[in-house]
């Protein structure tokens, strides 16, 4: 019977340093994909979000003070 309780650790040792080895190559695998595509994303020159933010705010800014300076211009001419 000891025997059989010896076969038994023994497999679930197996099992134990299997699950460690499959986790930490899960990690490696996570780890290299962000990676890839941290790489990917930098070369095709994209924006963050608060760049893209910050650059809209202008946008809009720019945009009313057009109106602005249109409703100026034809008050000034008397339409």
């Amino acid at each position: 019977m000891q025997s059989r309780n010896k076969v038994l650790d023994d497999i679930s040792q197996l099992m134990t340093n299997a699950m460690g080895v499959a986790q930490g190559a899960k990690t490696e695998a996570e780890t290299a994909m962000k990676s890839l595509m941290d790489r990917w994303m930098a070369d095709r020159d994209f924006v963050s979000r608060e760049e893209f933010d910050a650059v809209r705010a202008m946008a809009q800014k720019a945009r009313e003070e057009n109106e602005a300076l249109k409703a100026r211009i034809e008050a000034l001419e008397g339409k």
